[in-house]
């Protein structure tokens, strides 16, 4: 098959094993971005599959009508708000998906809050400059963590917060409170107790319909102004502009970024970007090399499962039967 993968910032994909798997195929890999449909449209022009690296690239009905050839799209990672998958079907493109996991995310949101708590880029930036000891950061033992969200990647962050001696608080669905409770954690009465009681708050929740925009402005108000917020999760979680507005109001007093409205990143007068109180990482949370090998593993062979005619883990099942 003529296979594309666009977006591989990081020059990555042939420097995995799994890439070996796609030896018998033609592919082009792109390692810079193009948003518009019409650029979109003229490097996806010959390709029979399209392997999306999680959200980078969105595909509409408009792109799909420009590419006649296609014939699959193969996921990283489950599908999400960047492909339209009813348009797929509209267009006979099967969409395999992956799997998700949690650990390189919960590993990198654990990085950020405790560089973030420590200060320890602001320090290492003062030593560049032949500063010493320019600022002092805390220990987290003892602190209050409030995590937005108990499923995969919050389960994992509370057993850390728990193996570094803090207070651990969980808010969320129903559900979410329930499990929390069966696993030996608080969780608070509401959400206006869980957000002005705690230290730092970090958010993991799946983005939907429910939960866009569910961090409002008045919702930072309410936090501490040393307290530190954390989100490895998705930008639109919060409402547009809250948080630069909390931030410059004082509530909170920091924030950890690896996650934005509009990816990549490129300016450097980004707003968040200017902040000293502010460390931001461009989008790492699933990115490391085994993470990758993991992704990538299963999206090729979904690619060659459907090449040999047994397509497995389609999400428009009923494309297969046209």
């Amino acid at each position: 098959m003529n296979i594309t993968i666009p977006d591989d910032y990081q020059n990555a994909v042939k420097s995995l094993d799994c890439y070996k798997l796609l030896q018998d195929h033609n592919v082009t890999v792109y390692n810079d971005t193009v948003k518009s449909i019409d650029e979109l449209a003229e490097r996806f022009k010959d390709a029979e599959a399209i392997v999306l690296i999680r959200e980078r690239t969105k595909v509409t009905d408009e792109l799909l009508s420009k590419l006649p050839k296609l014939k699959l799209i193969s996921q990283i990672g489950k599908v999400s708000k960047h492909l339209d998958v009813n348009a797929c079907t509209k267009h006979k493109v099967a969409v395999a998906e992956g799997v998700g996991s949690p650990i390189a995310t919960a590993e990198l949101t654990w990085n950020l809050i405790m560089s973030a708590w420590r200060q320890l880029p602001q320090a290492i930036e003062g030593m560049k400059k032949g500063l010493w000891q320019t600022n002092m950061g805390r220990a987290l033992n003892g602190q209050t963590i409030g995590i937005w969200g108990y499923g995969r990647i919050g389960k994992r962050i509370a057993s850390y917060a728990k193996a570094f001696g803090m207070e651990v608080v969980i808010w969320g669905s129903e559900n979410s409170r329930e499990n929390a409770v069966k696993d030996g954690f608080s969780v608070a009465d509401t959400k206006e107790e869980f957000i002005s009681s705690v230290d730092i708050l970090t958010l993991h929740l799946r983005l939907s319909g429910d939960t866009r925009y569910i961090v409002k402005e008045s919702d930072l108000a309410l936090m501490k102004p040393d307290a530190l917020l954390v989100n490895t999760s998705r930008a639109e979680l919060i409402e547009p502009g809250a948080l630069v507005n909390a931030l410059k109001s004082g509530r909170p007093g920091f924030a950890a970024l690896d996650v934005y409205e509009n990816e990549p990143v490129l300016d450097k007068d980004y707003p968040l970007l200017q902040m000293p109180n502010v460390i931001c990482t461009p989008h790492l949370g699933y990115v490391e090399r085994n993470g990758y090998e993991f992704y990538f593993s299963q999206a090729f062979e979904n690619i060659l499962a459907f090449s040999k005619g047994t397509p497995v883990n389609i999400a428009n099942p009923e494309v297969l039967k046209a």
